[in-house]
């Protein structure tokens, strides 16, 4: 008799074992499932913090400093030949900027200096401009005035160059 009553415990058993596996199979089945879910979602928002933290920032305002159209006379072989330009420098911030006005004569005076020692044949060419451009930087390395406050500037740019 005992072995008819061991025999029918054993099958519940069987069930009940069956029953937690099947539970546990669905327990983690849904706890991986809202991980991922979970996972991505703060994926997500991360990536649009980012967004939204990565605008680009504004260029800063440029500031221009510019000089008057001049004439000057060029050394040539061939007779007079002149040159018309007008010029604008391109400055890091306003303190350059308002030093570089105030001192505007003695500016004009070294680009007309460095501008009469040019042949017509040298500025016509592009390369020509160009090293005319590092030259006009080049101006500002010698102080204007002593003390001199640190000038930033930036580039040269023509608005006008004409070579008669």
């Amino acid at each position: 008799m005992a072995e008819a009553m061991a025999a029918p415990q054993a099958a519940p058993r069987k069930k009940r074992s069956r029953l937690i596996i099947g539970l546990l199979i669905v327990l983690l089945a849904a706890a991986s499932s809202a991980a991922i879910y979970f996972f991505l979602h703060s994926r997500g928002d991360a990536e649009q913090t980012a967004a939204v933290e990565e605008k680009p920032a504004e260029p800063p305002t440029p500031i221009f400093v510019t000089i008057a159209p001049f004439t000057v006379n060029l050394q040539s072989d061939y007779g007079d030949r002149l040159l018309y330009v007008g010029l604008s420098l391109r400055v890091g911030d306003q303190a350059t900027s308002d030093f570089l006005v105030q001192h505007m004569p003695e500016i004009r005076s070294r680009l007309l200096m460095l501008l009469s020692g040019k042949s017509a044949e040298e500025l016509i060419k592009p390369q020509g401009k160009v090293e005319l451009k590092q030259e006009i930087l080049g101006l500002f390395d010698k102080p204007i005035t002593t003390p001199q406050p640190e000038l930033s500037i930036d580039d040269v740019l023509f608005s006008d160059f004409i070579v008669q």
